[in-house]
């Protein structure tokens, strides 16, 4: 039995008799850019006057069944001009569809009713869609364009300025899964927050779910940022490039064998440490990265895709101290059609995040990382107009470097020491089922299974009880655990393993232009990061779950409702969700994370849990476009004490977490002034972060020490800020050769100096208490030139 059968035999054993519609004929094929040949991801494919259609997958190939006969299709995507294509089917098709950008589109403009109408049909919610043409429109710092940012002006997603990562639904930044071409990313950050790593130029398509999400996704528990380079233009050689007042960036792609391969390169380089020293400041602060990828056609049902990315930091202030980190990812797919109606993804990726700490007083050098190796197969399979399949496995090795240290010179005081290496491996399969029971109701529902195994050689600790955090009654604090003995295990000895099923659901009914779903999903996340701060830094480093440490487990609702007026010139989202996490860890006081080979001795299971009300108003149409977006949400921990006797983290009750923000506002708009130009601002607003001031001091040999009551029952100020940017364009109506423009930009138009933490001491020269609030960015003008041709 061949590949082709089996696969299909595999799926029946699941699925349901279904009645064919024999007289159904197929259409399939891919739909790409007609300037570079470029498939496009997303793609909204509606049969006019039916309820039919179908959307690109992350390939750009689409499949969908239609009776015989004439008929009209209608082709949208964002930033390109809709197309009305007529079809006369008399028999299974195969055909490619070639969009243009609108802006190489100056005669006839198509407008067609209800062109979103498959996004209000499909059960898919909770998701945020974004190109690298919508992003770059929006204000930046230091007119840095960042996808990051962009994400940021939607529901549902916060961050603290000046941080690494993102939030969603109050989750924290290690929750969510970050993918660039299936590869995971695990620092999302340059310069400790300011820019993320991701080039613009280089980015395709972005995905960010942070609910209903598919069944092939996995290992995270807040949300998944999907991303997807740019394949590389086949048809001719094409340079992007900009300068900005402390980078420069450059991509070049084109034809390696016209129609057939292509390759892309791009990079970025800062230059902010030249500034500095300029100005006779010893700090330095600069990062590069590089896209890569390959692209290969070998026949119209086979191609080769080999992409990667090279990220790096390096941080110094004064001579004192220094960091370096960076990610490194690389990806071999290759994709294959069996037949029109089954589509596959064989993806091996490698993937890994070090870091380097120096501390030159100490003469130390501290390091750690973490690496994983991935085998992954997925299939969509067609099985009719009304059901598509979507399985597969996903295989991931870890490997974890927890922490080394070493002496950088030879009369260095420091003893070389290293945590041994832990290794893990996840094994997940999945099935997925979209399956429209009616014209006016469809559901996707799915199950991911999910194995982890704790292995390798390793000398472990073992405690009384299974507990390596023990509570002093006389003290009343948490204490580490005394070993009482050590297990010691061989390379291939199972330390510990977990098995957890991970169900999806997410349902819609719609009506006329509008819809309701419902979603549920169940996650599950194996690896933690180890941080006692608010966001990921160089400093913080992951670990997997063992005999100590459970895995994070997720169960979310979310509910919506959908309408779009107007024929789509005007949509309207709002969702409410609820989640929990189970076993979120926490840290007892005065807890020691930096190179620390009993981690487990420092760290408690607690829960979270997260509710709230997302509202997004978008114009997509005309002169003036742009949304607004606002969260209504609370987000709250707890660590409760294992026994009556203790009290747990704050006498174990609910309080606000750290990425609790009850309100928070964004008014995102563009404007197209003239041909030449166009204008952008952005206006946002969050509740103050929540924080735990102190509530009184005390004295010590002379010295006011504070006194700190209920963890984070505080909040800082506000946080809000406006921004604008200008885009000229010197000569609009050339789409050939040379093409240039100049982004203006000011970030913090009115130079609030927001606070992004406060500290509190004793004044040494007055003896009172102070508290000494802490901002990154005041008022920051921008230019920007870009460039293409």
């Amino acid at each position: 039995m061949n590949l082709k059968y089996h696969l299909i035999w595999i799926i029946s054993v699941f699925t349901f008799a279904l009645t064919h519609a024999q007289e159904a004929r197929s259409i399939s094929g891919t739909i790409k850019d007609a300037a570079s040949n470029e498939t496009l991801i997303g793609v909204n494919i509606l049969v006019n006057g039916k309820p039919l259609g179908a959307v690109s997958n992350e390939y750009g190939y689409y499949y969908f069944l239609i009776p015989p006969g004439e008929h009209e299709l209608i082709i949208s995507y964002l930033g390109y001009a809709p197309q009305l294509i007529k079809i006369n089917l008399t028999d299974n098709i195969k055909q490619d569809i070639y969009l243009y950008n609108s802006e190489e589109t100056l005669d006839e403009v198509l407008l067609f009713k209800n062109k979103n109408a498959l996004s209000i049909t499909t059960p898919e919610m909770s998701v945020i869609k974004l190109n690298s043409e919508s992003i770059k429109r929006i204000p930046a710092v230091f007119g840095e364009t960042d996808l990051l940012k962009a994400i940021l002006q939607l529901p549902g997603v916060s961050n603290m300025e000046g941080s690494a990562g993102f939030n969603v639904r109050g989750g924290s930044a290690d929750q969510n899964l970050v993918l660039l071409d299936e590869a995971t990313v695990y620092n999302t950050s340059h310069l400790f927050g300011f820019f993320s790593v991701f080039n613009n130029d280089a980015i395709k398509d972005i995905r960010l779910y942070k609910g209903g999400i598919p069944s092939r996704f996995g290992g995270r528990v807040a949300s998944v940022l999907d991303i997807y380079q740019k394949d590389g233009n086949n048809q001719e050689v094409k340079v992007i490039g900009g300068i900005s007042p402390i980078s420069s960036r450059l991509l070049v792609e084109g034809p390696i064998v016209k129609d057939k391969s292509s390759y892309l390169i791009g990079g970025r380089v800062s230059y902010a440490h030249l500034l500095l020293k300029a100005a006779g400041n010893e700090n330095a602060a600069y990062f590069y990265d590089v896209n890569m990828k390959l692209s290969h056609q070998l026949n119209s049902n086979n191609k080769l895709f080999l992409s990667g990315y090279i990220g790096k930091d390096s941080f110094s202030i004064d001579e004192l101290f220094g960091s370096i980190y960076g990610n490194n990812v690389v990806n071999l797919r290759w994709n294959h059609l069996f037949s029109p109606n089954l589509f596959s993804n064989l993806s091996l990726i490698y993937s890994d995040y070090y870091l380097a700490v120096t501390i030159n007083s100490s003469a130390v050098e501290i390091t750690s990382g973490v690496a994983n190796y991935n085998l992954k197969y997925d299939f969509n399979y067609y099985v009719n107009e009304k059901l598509k399949l979507n399985y597969g496995i996903n295989n991931l090795l870890y490997r974890f470097n927890p922490g080394e240290i070493k002496p950088t010179n030879e009369i260095s005081g420091i003893n070389p020491f290293k945590i041994e290496e832990k290794m893990a491996a996840e094994f997940a399969g999945y099935l997925e089922a979209e399956h429209k029971l009616t014209q006016n109701f469809q559901i996707n529902y799915g199950l991911r299974i999910s194995k982890f195994l704790r292995f390798g050689k390793e000398s472990v600790n073992t405690y009384a009880n299974n507990e390596p955090v023990i509570y002093n009654q006389d003290l009343q604090i948490y204490e580490k655990a005394s070993p009482t003995g050590m297990d010691d295990f061989n390379g291939t000895d199972i330390h510990k393993s977990y098995m957890n099923w991970e169900p999806r659901l997410s349902m819609v009914y719609h009506w006329d232009d509008q819809s309701v779903k419902l979603g549920y999903n169940r996650m599950s996340q194996y690896i933690h990061l180890i941080s006692n701060t608010l966001s990921p830094t160089p400093l913080d480093i992951w670990t997997p779950s063992d005999q100590f440490t459970k895995p994070q487990i997720l169960d979310q609702i979310a509910l919506g409702y959908y309408k779009s007026f107007a024929g789509g010139e005007y949509t309207m989202e709002i969702e409410s969700f609820a989640k929990k996490v189970q076993n979120r860890i926490n840290y007892i006081d005065g807890a020691d994370l930096i190179a620390n080979e009993a981690i487990e001795q420092v760290l408690l299971n607690g829960e979270e849990r997260a509710y709230g009300l997302e509202v997004l108003l978008r114009k997509n149409n005309g002169a003036l476009t742009g949304w607004i977006a606002y969260t209504l949400s609370k987000a709250q921990q707890r660590t409760p004490g294992r026994t009556p006797l203790e009290p747990g983290i704050n006498d174990g009750t609910w309080y606000n977490a750290n990425n609790d923000r009850p309100h928070n506002l964004s008014i995102t708009t563009n404007y197209e002034l003239s041909r030449k130009w166009s204008l952008a601002a952005n206006l946002n607003y969050q509740t103050g972060r929540a924080t735990t001031y102190p509530n009184g001091y005390y004295e010590y040999l002379g010295t006011r020490v504070p006194s700190y009551g209920a963890r984070n029952a505080a909040r800082l100020p506000d946080y809000h800020r406006l921004d604008l940017a200008a885009t000229y364009v010197p000569k609009p109506e050339k789409k050939k050769g040379f093409q240039n423009e100049w982004v203006f930009g000011i970030y913090n138009v009115y130079n609030r100096m927001n606070a992004n933490s406060m500290n509190f001491n004793q004044n040494r020269e007055t003896g009172n208490n102070e508290a000494l609030q802490l901002s990154i960015f005041g008022i920051i003008p921008s230019v920007t030139y870009n460039f293409k041709f």
